[in-house]
């Protein structure tokens, strides 16, 4: 689209993947909104871990609602004390291990096949902290190849959640090339690579090789991509595509109203659901 006119041949075969977490919050809980999901057009979703519902809970209304389950988050503790995750903690290794394999069983029994591993967040970052990350993300590839699950790590800007561990892409890619495995991934989130290093076209085009999963939304206020912000998507997702990704991306944004009436760009940009 560099010329300025999509060529929708191209482009409309691009899966979207709504985000539980963060859309259709007309439903108070993540198990109502695989419903609204489905009422709305979609085909899959992806979450956060689903805190305070039972495995059974969870099959029972994805099953329900008729969607594929792409992405779920790590479990992360305890969301009021600020926790997102303990990968990067060295005392918590025995509890990151315990969230890893409770995730697994969530993740195999809602058919999802990448697992999003958080970080943490840390007043201060040593050298044990980074060990400690990279001796976690080890011990998660070789359990996620027991089920045919990719882990996906993804750098997260510091606007929007201050001190978390992992805000870097360089050392992200660094440690997943150090790990070399196919169960340990890129997440690229363009909105986080937006904050923390701009120059999107290059930057996406390098990062690619390193990729497991994508999501997006507008540049500052992480609505939807057609809102008034910093990233013109029409631009971007093309850009993606030609970059070779077929996979599905993730649409963890925070709608401005009615999540379903905030949809309208997905086919003023050429796509389809």
């Amino acid at each position: 689209m560099v010329g300025g006119l999509i060529n929708i041949d191209t482009i409309t075969k691009m899966k979207f993947c709504a985000n539980l977490s963060f859309m259709f919050t007309e439903g108070k809980t993540i198990l109502e909104r695989y419903a609204l999901a489905k009422d709305a057009g979609f085909k899959a979703v992806e979450s956060g871990f689903p805190l305070g519902h039972t495995i059974e809970e969870v099959r029972s209304a994805k099953e329900n609602a008729g969607v594929q389950q792409i992405l779920i988050n790590l479990k992360t503790g305890d969301l009021s004390k600020g926790e997102l995750g303990v990968t990067a903690i060295p005392d918590k290794q025995a509890t990151f291990r315990e969230y890893l394999r409770e995730t697994i069983d969530y993740a195999k029994a809602v058919g999802a096949k990448k697992l999003h591993i958080m970080a943490g967040r840390l007043e201060n970052s040593t050298e044990k902290n980074w060990e400690t990350f990279e001796n976690n993300l080890r011990y998660a590839a070789g359990e996620l190849k027991k089920d045919n699950i990719v882990g996906v790590i993804e750098p997260i800007n510091q606007y929007s959640v201050p001190k978390y561990f992992l805000s870097d892409f360089n050392k992200a890619v660094d440690l997943i090339t150090r790990i070399d495995s196919p169960h340990i991934r890129l997440q690229l989130d363009v909105f986080h690579l937006q904050h923390i290093a701009g120059d999107l076209t290059n930057n996406i085009k390098k990062l690619m090789p390193y990729v497991g999963h994508i999501q997006i939304a507008q540049v500052p206020n992480r609505n939807e991509p057609d809102s008034a912000g910093e990233v013109n998507y029409e631009y971007i997702l093309q850009l993606i595509k030609e970059a070779g990704y077929d996979d599905w991306i993730g649409l963890e944004y925070k709608p401005l109203g009615n999540t379903k009436a905030g949809l309208k760009w997905i086919q003023n940009y050429g796509y389809t659901l």
